[in-house]
């Protein structure tokens, strides 16, 4: 199984060539340095959570399109042999199915160490996100009202909005994620 770095990489490749978009056009809409956008292309990067959304809003695509793996009728992921793409420290955020132009949703699996809180960036205009709390405690904030989900609870939001992810519960935080891109 290719790692997420080689898929990013062919991906961007790509979707850049697709639209017709030099390397040195895509940092100046994305705000990734063009050296940084060569080596993530050269599968050589390893760029954060935050810089492969610079890409895809620069782009003007859904995340998923960056990570996307090719498509087969069937697909049996396991968890132990997918890398984590890491933004954030005690953050590992697999993804399990990546979207893509026909697929318009895909599926992320959260695993969050105690204590842990990030910011997300807003998502492309019309994202909602649902979410199912499997073990843990999430306090999720979206704009200025909190919400404090337990195992079993999910919740469905618009994601494209300032919102904050806690584990606030007393071990790891593990969560599914559902983004759906319009």
């Amino acid at each position: 199984m290719d790692t997420i770095h080689f898929i990013v990489s062919q991906n961007i490749r790509k979707i850049r060539s697709e639209k017709n978009i030099s390397l040195e056009e895509l940092a100046k809409i994305s705000g990734v340095s063009k050296s940084m956008l060569a080596q993530i292309e050269k599968g050589k990067g390893n760029p954060s959570l935050s810089t492969l959304w610079k890409i895809a809003n620069g782009l003007m695509i859904p995340f998923d399109a960056l990570v996307a793996r090719p498509q087969s009728p069937y697909e049996i992921v396991r968890l132990s042999n997918l890398d984590p793409i890491i933004g954030v420290k005690g953050v590992r955020n697999y993804v399990l199915f990546p979207g893509n132009e026909l697929q318009k949703f895909s599926i992320y699996y959260m695993d969050v160490e105690l204590g842990v809180t990030w910011e997300s960036d807003r998502h492309m205009r019309g994202t909602i996100e649902f979410i199912t709390v499997f073990s843990g405690v999430l306090e999720l904030t979206i704009e200025d009202k909190l919400f404090r989900l337990s195992e079993k609870d999910s919740i469905r939001f618009k994601a494209d909005v300032h919102h904050v992810y806690k584990n606030a519960g007393e071990g790891r935080l593990i969560f599914h994620n559902i983004l759906y891109n319009p």
